[in-house]
């Protein structure tokens, strides 16, 4: 127990004369918390309460135009600038000087294509009700609404943006709908009360997250961010680590140690403890500015898992496995430029693969089925079951099981490792 203590304290005093090495496995990983999660905060406030700028280019005199516009703003997404000038030159170079996300084009024949629609729509209704329809001549839709896109918007929120558009168009045809039925029923104009009431009687819909514990609340950007960015920073030990390993290796210490009345493994024993401790205060530094440092920076606090005791071991074990990595690498690299090449690469890899960069369950193909071979992948999912569903130990144990499995056969590797080079 003294040879291994004495072993500790050495990495220890190796490790704090490291100021590049600590700096990459803290500051880096703090900063990178900070600018994902406030990066990933500003866009679910730019989709849940921000309103996106649009910009208008009506081409259309009637009233239906007219009413498109009002609907666009009723929804609450848009910010609609209604463009005086109504060509579409105007409204590319309005786009680029206001940075404007959107634009859109109503073309000329829009209401009449409206009151087309419509009246199909109608006369079809009034026929199935034994009454005489308009069975006037339908218009081809040859001029369709355009939606301009600035290129920074990802698919995701155009998809979201042209069905929000698409919805509006459909109550403006909806509404003139209404009107011609009850015109052809009634023989006078739809009441503006009974219109409002009839086309904005919308059945409410709760959104509820799926928990383990029942009491989770809504997910914001902390609760995905933090501990994602945490396993990172825990996996990225290797810069230090691993560089530590070749040097012992370049510098002949290793085979010195072979000399010593000590049994080799307790060095490697040290190695992992010392950097395991590490790893245990990364993720205490980061959990505790989402805790605490969040909130009064404006960013949404980092709500805690209800079982601590389910957290501190999944983050040992995933530590455990960081190490265990960043000396496998160490073992087989020649030179502290290999270490450092290879060992940031590849943990880069396998973030992406793993599902901290892309969710997995946008992944198909090859892919998918890779991230299964990620330790990131099954530390990351045990993290999401604590913080986002707040499962238990019980609930956890699978990933961390798997995780447990690929840390075993690294530190096969790394004994055979060793084995080849005779450095045991």
């Amino acid at each position: 127990m003294f040879k291994l203590w004495a072993t500790i304290k050495k990495d220890f005093r190796i490790l704090l004369r490291d100021r590049i090495g600590i700096a990459l496995m803290f500051v880096m990983p703090i900063i990178l918390v900070i600018v994902a999660t406030g990066i990933q905060n500003s866009t679910f406030q730019l989709v849940n309460k921000n309103r996106i700028k649009v910009l208008v280019c009506n081409l259309d005199t009637g009233k239906s135009g007219k009413e498109l516009i009002a609907d666009l703003n009723k929804i609450g997404m848009f910010s609609v600038e209604d463009l005086q000038q109504n060509n579409l030159p105007t409204l590319t170079d309005q786009m680029h000087k206001t940075d404007a996300m959107m634009g859109i084009v109503i073309p000329s024949n829009f209401s009449a294509q409206v009151m087309s629609d419509a009246n199909k729509a109608a006369g079809k209704a009034l026929k199935s009700f034994g009454l005489q329809g308009d069975s006037a001549k339908t218009l081809d839709r040859t001029y369709p609404l355009k939606m301009y896109y600035n290129p920074v918007m990802e698919e995701s929120l155009q998809l979201s943006v042209k069905g929000a558009i698409q919805s509006v168009v459909q109550m403006v045809e909806s509404r003139q709908t209404l009107r011609i039925m009850y015109f052809s029923i009634n023989e006078k104009p739809l009441p503006a009360k009974l219109e409002n009431e009839m086309l904005n009687n919308k059945a409410p819909v709760d959104v509820i997250p799926v928990s383990k514990d029942k009491i989770r609340s809504m997910p914001n950007a902390s609760q995905h961010n933090v501990p994602a960015w945490t396993i990172f920073a825990m996996f990225f030990v290797i810069m230090s680590l691993s560089g530590s390993v070749v040097r012992e290796k370049t510098s002949g210490s290793f085979i010195r140690l072979r000399t010593l009345p000590t049994n080799f493994m307790i060095g490697l024993f040290s190695k992992q403890i010392t950097y395991m401790v590490v790893t245990i205060l990364q993720a205490v530094v980061i959990f505790s500015m989402g805790f605490w440092l969040f909130p009064s920076m404006g960013l949404p606090a980092l709500n805690a898992p209800s079982n601590v005791w389910a957290l501190i071991i999944a983050t040992i074990i995933c530590g455990w496995c960081a190490v265990s990595y960043a000396i496998c690498v160490g073992i087989f690299a020649k030179t502290q430029e290999q270490a450092n090449g290879f060992g940031a690469i590849s943990i880069v890899i396998l973030a992406v693969v793993g599902g901290l960069m892309v969710p997995t369950f946008a992944m198909q193909g090859l892919v998918k089925t890779a991230s299964s071979l990620s330790p990131l992948h099954w530390c990351l999912e045990a993290y999401y079951s604590l913080f986002l569903s707040g499962g238990q130990l019980s609930v956890v144990f699978t990933n961390l099981l798997y995780v447990f499995i690929i840390t075993i056969a690294i530190q096969v590797v790394t004994y055979l490792g060793l084995k080849r080079k005779n450095l045991i």
